[in-house]
C-alpha cells in the first residue's frame, strides 16, 4: 500500500501545480500529510518527518544555496557572468550547451551537485539568448542536468560513482576506465537529443518558465534596477572576477581527490568542505566588490539575493520533507521485497533487471544516491553467480539511478527556482533529460559488458 499511497501523493502534488496552479509548497506539504496519514505515521510522525525532513535538508544545503545565491548577486555586480557569456558566445557559441553538459559530467563530478547547480544556473540563465532566444534556456537545462548526473553516477569521484563501486566491489579504477567515456557520451549525446526535442514544439514560455517569480537572479529584479555597479571591480581581468567561483571548485576538488587517495588532512578537510570552500568564495567576492560600492551599494545586491535566497530555501526544503515521508512510510523495504534477482539469469536480463531496479528504486524514493544503494544492497549478494563482470552490473545500476528525477527530490525544485522554470518546465527539462541518459546509457553498459567479457 505505500507505493499505492506514494503515487497518489506524487500525482496529487503535480496535478495541484500544473492544473490548479496551487503553489509548489502548498501542494507539497498537501502530498506530505497526505501520504503520511496513509501509510500509519499518524499525525505526530507526520509533523515529525516533515520538519525533520525540511531541516536535514537545510543542513545539508541550507548554507550551499545561501552562499551560491549571494556569490551570483555579487558576480552579476561586476558584470562578470555577461563578460563571461560574451567570451563564450564568441568561442563557443550554440554549442554552449555541449561544452556545459561535458565539463559537468567530467570535470566536475568531485563537486556535489548541489553546489553545481547553484553555481551553473546564473551563467545559463544569462547565456540562453546567445545560445538560442527560443530555447536556450530549456537547451542548457537539459544540459545542465544530465551533465551533473552522469558525472555524478558514472565518473569517479562522483559520489554515486564511488559509493556503487564500493557496494559492489569494482576497484575506484576500473570503474573510472568504463564509467568516464559512458558518461561522456551519455551527457553529449542526451543533449543533442533534447536539442532535437525542443527543435519540434515541446517548449512553450507561457507555461514553462515562472512568470510570478521576478527576482530569481540577483541583481536583475527591479530591487536593483537602479543599484549601484562595481565599476572598478569590473575593469579587473575576467579571470579574477571568476575567483570566487573558481577557488571553491579547486578546494573541494582537491580535498575529493586527496580523500580518495588517502592522503587528505584535518586542514584540507575543512577548506575543501563546500560550505566553507563557498564562504571564502563569498568573502571574495565581498572583498572585490566593497572598494567600489560602499557598505550602502553592497547592501543593495546583498538584499536582493536574500530576497530570492527565501523562496528557493522554503520549496528545497519542504521537497525534502516529502522525501523524508516516504522513506518512512516503509516504501524501501516494500520495494526491496518485491525485487528477486536469478543467479542464473543472461547477461542481457542480469543488467536490464539492474537497470529496472534502480530506476523504480530512484523513482520512487527520490534519491538518486540512496536508490543506487538500495539496487547495489538488493544485487551484490548474487553477483559473483551471474557470471557477470561486476563493473557490468555497477554500470547498469547507475545507469537506472538516473532515471526521472521528478517532484520528490529536493534537487528538482532548487533546479526549478534557480533557472525560473515552472514545476511543469522543470519536469519538461531535468525530468525528461535525465530519463533520457538513463536510457542513452543503458546500450552503452551492454557494450562494455561486450568490453568486460572480453579482457
Amino acid at each position: 500500500m505505500e507505493i499505492l499511497h506514494s503515487a497518489i501523493a506524487i500525482v496529487a502534488a503535480i496535478l495541484l501545480i500544473i492544473r490548479l496552479k496551487v503553489d509548489p509548497v502548498i501542494a507539497l506539504l498537501l502530498a506530505c500529510v497526505y501520504l503520511g496519514l496513509a501509510t500509519g505515521l499518524g499525525a505526530e510522525g507526520t509533523v515529525e518527518q516533515i520538519t525533520g525532513g525540511f531541516g536535514e535538508i537545510m543542513a545539508e544545503v541550507g548554507l550551499l544555496i545561501g552562499f551560491g545565491v549571494l556569490i551570483g548577486a555579487l558576480l552579476h555586480s561586476m558584470g562578470t557572468f555577461s563578460d563571461l557569456v560574451r567570451i563564450l558566445a564568441t568561442r563557443v557559441g550554440r554549442r554552449l550547451p555541449y561544452a556545459m553538459a561535458g565539463t559537468l559530467a567530467t570535470i566536475f563530478p568531485s563537486i556535489y551537485v548541489d553546489v553545481q547547480v547553484v553555481l551553473a544556473a546564473p551563467m545559463a540563465r544569462e547565456s540562453a539568448p546567445s545560445v538560442d532566444r527560443r530555447h536556450g534556456l530549456p537547451w542548457l537545462a537539459g544540459a545542465m542536468g544530465v551533465g551533473i548526473f552522469s558525472g555524478y553516477v558514472f565518473v569517479v569521484p562522483g559520489l554515486a560513482a564511488v559509493t556503487i563501486a564500493g557496494l559492489m566491489e569494482v576497484p575506484l579504477g576500473t570503474y573510472l576506465l568504463y564509467g568516464l567515456p559512458i558518461g561522456v557520451a551519455t551527457a553529449l549525446v542526451t543533449t543533442a537529443l533534447f536539442r532535437l526535442l525542443l527543435s519540434r514544439g515541446y517548449w512553450n514560455e507561457e507555461t514553462d518558465l515562472d512568470t510570478d517569480e521576478v527576482v530569481l537572479e540577483p541583481g536583475t529584479s527591479g530591487d536593483t534596477a537602479d543599484a549601484p555597479h562595481a565599476e572598478a571591480a569590473s575593469r579587473l581581468p575576467l579571470i579574477v572576477r571568476l575567483l570566487p567561483i573558481l577557488v571553491p571548485l579547486v578546494l573541494i576538488a582537491t580535498a575529493a581527490i586527496l580523500d580518495v587517495a588517502g592522503a587528505s588532512n584535518s586542514v584540507i578537510a575543512f577548506l575543501g568542505d563546500a560550505n566553507i570552500a563557498l564562504f571564502i568564495g563569498l568573502l571574495i567576492a565581498y572583498v572585490m566588490v566593497r572598494p567600489s560600492l560602499g557598505v550602502s551599494g553592497i547592501d543593495q545586491h546583498l538584499t536582493a539575493g536574500f530576497h530570492t535566497m527565501g523562496s528557493i530555501l522554503l520549496i528545497t526544503g519542504v521537497g525534502g520533507s516529502l522525501g523524508a515521508v516516504i522513506a518512512e512510510s516503509g516504501m524501501t523495504d516494500t520495494l526491496e521485497g518485491l525485487f528477486s534477482a536469478d543467479a542464473n539469469a543472461p547477461v542481457v536480463l542480469s543488467i536490464l533487471l539492474a537497470w529496472v531496479i534502480a530506476a523504480v528504486l530512484h523513482f520512487a524514493i527520490g534519491s538518486v544516491s540512496v536508490g543506487a544503494i538500495t539496487a547495489a544492497g538488493i544485487l551484490s549478494p548474487i553477483v559473483p553467480s551471474l557470471g557477470v563482470d561486476p563493473v557490468v552490473i555497477a554500470l547498469a545500476i547507475a545507469s537506472g539511478a538516473m532515471f526521472a528525477l521528478h517532484v520528490n527530490s529536493n534537487f528538482f525544485w532548487m533546479f526549478s527556482k534557480l533557472l525560473g522554470l515552472s514545476t511543469k518546465g522543470t519536469l519538461k527539462t531535468l525530468t525528461v533529460a535525465t530519463s533520457l541518459g538513463a536510457v542513452v546509457s543503458l546500450p552503452l553498459v551492454l557494450v562494455a559488458s561486450l568490453i568486460a567479457a572480453a579482457t
